[in-house]
Protein backbone atom coordinates (compact mmCIF):
# COMPACT_ATOMS: atom_id res chain seq x y z
CA UNK A 1 0.00 0.00 0.00
CA UNK A 2 0.91 3.63 -0.79
CA UNK A 3 0.40 5.42 2.62
CA UNK A 4 1.37 8.47 1.25
CA UNK A 5 -1.12 8.00 -2.12
CA UNK A 6 -3.65 6.89 0.32
CA UNK A 7 -2.69 9.78 2.70
CA UNK A 8 -2.94 12.46 -0.18
CA UNK A 9 -6.76 11.00 -0.98
CA UNK A 10 -7.94 11.11 2.39
CA UNK A 11 -6.75 14.87 2.50
CA UNK A 12 -8.63 15.33 -0.95
CA UNK A 13 -12.31 13.92 0.82
CA UNK A 14 -12.35 15.41 3.90
CA UNK A 15 -11.02 18.67 3.10
CA UNK A 16 -13.14 18.94 -0.22
CA UNK A 17 -10.63 19.20 -2.51
CA UNK A 18 -11.73 18.12 -5.66
CA UNK A 19 -8.72 16.22 -6.61
CA UNK A 20 -6.59 18.85 -6.29
CA UNK A 21 -5.01 16.32 -3.50
CA UNK A 22 -3.94 14.06 -6.28
CA UNK A 23 -1.35 16.74 -6.79
CA UNK A 24 0.15 16.77 -4.07
CA UNK A 25 3.88 15.43 -3.04
CA UNK A 26 5.62 14.41 0.29
CA UNK A 27 6.70 17.77 0.53
CA UNK A 28 3.58 19.71 -0.40
CA UNK A 29 2.97 22.05 2.80
CA UNK A 30 -0.34 21.54 4.75
CA UNK A 31 -0.73 23.80 7.85
CA UNK A 32 -0.77 27.38 6.98
CA UNK A 33 -0.63 26.75 3.46
CA UNK A 34 -3.91 25.15 2.66
CA UNK A 35 -6.65 27.45 3.75
CA UNK A 36 -9.61 24.22 4.22
CA UNK A 37 -7.37 22.54 6.75
CA UNK A 38 -7.91 24.45 9.80
CA UNK A 39 -8.31 23.31 13.48
CA UNK A 40 -11.74 21.79 12.74
CA UNK A 41 -10.39 20.02 9.49
CA UNK A 42 -7.62 18.57 11.21
CA UNK A 43 -10.08 16.58 13.80
CA UNK A 44 -12.14 15.35 10.65
CA UNK A 45 -9.15 14.13 9.32
CA UNK A 46 -7.48 12.55 12.20
CA UNK A 47 -10.53 10.89 12.53
CA UNK A 48 -10.81 9.87 8.40
CA UNK A 49 -7.25 8.54 8.75
CA UNK A 50 -8.11 6.53 12.17
CA UNK A 51 -11.00 4.95 10.02
CA UNK A 52 -8.96 4.41 6.83
CA UNK A 53 -5.84 2.87 8.51
CA UNK A 54 -7.26 0.99 11.13
CA UNK A 55 -5.23 3.07 13.83
CA UNK A 56 -5.65 5.09 16.80
CA UNK A 57 -4.23 8.69 17.49
CA UNK A 58 -3.70 10.17 21.14
CA UNK A 59 -3.82 13.92 21.70
CA UNK A 60 -0.66 13.88 23.23
CA UNK A 61 0.50 12.42 19.82
CA UNK A 62 0.16 15.22 17.43
CA UNK A 63 1.48 18.70 16.59
CA UNK A 64 1.84 21.48 14.06
CA UNK A 65 4.62 19.10 12.86
CA UNK A 66 2.94 16.49 12.66
CA UNK A 67 0.78 18.46 9.72
CA UNK A 68 3.44 20.45 8.39
CA UNK A 69 4.18 18.36 5.06
CA UNK A 70 2.29 15.90 3.55
CA UNK A 71 5.64 13.53 4.10
CA UNK A 72 5.39 14.51 7.72
CA UNK A 73 2.12 13.34 7.76
CA UNK A 74 2.27 9.82 5.65
CA UNK A 75 5.41 9.25 8.27
CA UNK A 76 3.09 9.61 11.26
CA UNK A 77 0.44 7.08 9.63
CA UNK A 78 2.92 4.11 8.77
CA UNK A 79 4.99 4.53 12.04
CA UNK A 80 1.52 4.17 13.72
CA UNK A 81 0.38 1.04 11.05
CA UNK A 82 3.88 -0.40 11.70
CA UNK A 83 2.92 -0.10 15.17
Amino acid sequence: MDITAEVNRVLDDVLSLGGRGSAFTRDTALLGAIPELDSMAVVSLITALEERFGITVDDDEIDGSTFATVGALADFVADKVAA
